[in-house]
């Protein structure tokens, strides 16, 4: 059984099932997650993965949906008491279903565990007691666990199995039939719609700086698959026609974007790490709601907010974070990075660092395996 309930953990439960069903070919799937999740063989029991929130009073409207989710596979996993549950990101969620799990002696393996190094770290003592593996994907995740006692195998980033890493900016323009000699920004307003409400606005006070100073000929925008592109469309439609830049949406094209780009104005997320193991020089940014920032500020207990930063353990990429998030500044931050080569060459610098730290491709077999090393033998009747 396996459980993801954001689209991140579909896409990198995908990469697991079938490498489970490569190395075992008569295992059954079954959980929670979403299309990718069920394409790769798993039977869905239920999918939350759609309806992804960001912040803590944004996510009180996603109760009722994940109750109902938790119910169904709770039956489903004390009807069945599967070999093995693995439990993807969503500690909120997972951490919960793993004590149920803990409780009807079924091993649980958390793939992609909680960011404990971040914030709230007494919840360390939750996955010792309910946790049989970490298959953990940040290379200083397993001193965390093992002074812990919770067993742990560092397997690499799964942004590993799935990104186009040969990817170079010339085949990514002729993709996108951009023409090689213009400059190009890229943006990333993020993979929800809260995120998207908050930040394209001032993405696009930034764009409209940046063709005023004739800096950039393209702006290309990857819209995330979680994001509607008629809300988008209802953003960028006024700009356009009050004169502000032509923006390019591109679905399904995200990766391209990315490594086509000069720039990028990137959500903080997942995708700065993306655009990071790319080698594309960005500018981060990102605002949440007062309540969540309030939070934040009470338990966060790591100094920067973006990935490529935390990884490196220094500022290698600008963060503008809530009120500092404004078309000024993300324009003038931009702008450094275009003109600047010494600048953009010491980001690429670093971001070669960060791509040998966080492992190699392989990392779905290599999560697979300490899955079914993990599972109990298997009994009549028992689901994989």
């Amino acid at each position: 059984m396996l459980s993801a309930g954001e689209a991140s953990g579909d896409l990198h439960g995908a990469t697991l099932c079938r490498s489970l069903r490569e190395l075992a070919p008569g295992v059954r799937l079954c959980g929670m997650g979403g299309p990718r999740m069920l394409a790769s063989g798993m039977d869905v029991i239920a999918d939350p993965t759609g309806h992804a929130v960001v912040g803590a009073s944004e996510a009180i409207t996603r109760i009722p949906r994940l109750y109902r989710a938790y119910r169904a596979v709770l039956t489903r996993l004390r009807e069945e008491r599967p070999q093995a549950l693995v439990v993807i990101d969503f500690p909120e969620f997972n951490l919960w279903l793993a004590r149920q799990a803990q409780r009807a002696g079924v091993p649980v393996v958390y793939f992609i565990p909680p960011q404990l190094w971040a914030w709230r770290r007494g919840r360390i003592r939750q996955m010792a007691r309910r946790v049989s593996r970490v298959l953990a994907v940040l290379p200083f995740e397993p001193a965390l666990y093992e002074h812990a006692g919770v067993p742990v195998d560092f397997v690499g980033h799964p942004l590993l199995d799935v990104l186009p890493l040969h990817l170079t900016r010339d085949e990514a323009r002729g993709r996108l039939e951009l023409d090689p000699g213009k400059t190009v920004v890229g943006l990333l307003p993020g993979s929800r719609r809260e995120e998207v409400a908050r930040l394209l606005p001032h993405m696009l006070t930034a764009a409209s700086r940046l063709r005023a100073v004739g800096a950039v000929r393209r702006f290309e925008l990857g819209l995330a698959p979680t994001v509607d592109r008629g809300f988008v469309n209802a953003i960028l439609k006024p700009r356009e026609d009050a004169g502000g830049p032509r923006i390019q949406v591109r679905e399904g094209l995200t990766y391209e974007v990315m490594a086509a780009a000069d720039v990028l104005l990137v959500a903080s997320g997942t995708a700065t790490l993306e655009a990071a193991l790319l080698g594309v020089p960005m500018v981060v940014c990102y605002r949440a709601s007062r309540v969540t920032e309030a939070a934040v500020r009470l338990l966060v207990r790591v100094p920067w907010a973006a990935l490529p930063n935390l990884l490196a353990g220094r500022v290698i990429v600008p963060e503008l974070l809530q009120d500092a998030v404004t078309g000024p500044r993300l324009a003038t931050e931009a702008l450094k990075l275009l003109e600047d080569p010494v600048a953009a060459t010491a980001q690429r610098a670093a971001f070669k660092d960060l791509r040998a730290r966080i492992g190699e491709p392989g990392v779905g077999h290599r999560a697979a395996r300490a899955v079914l090393q993990t599972a109990r033998p298997a009994r009549s009747g028992d689901a994989g």
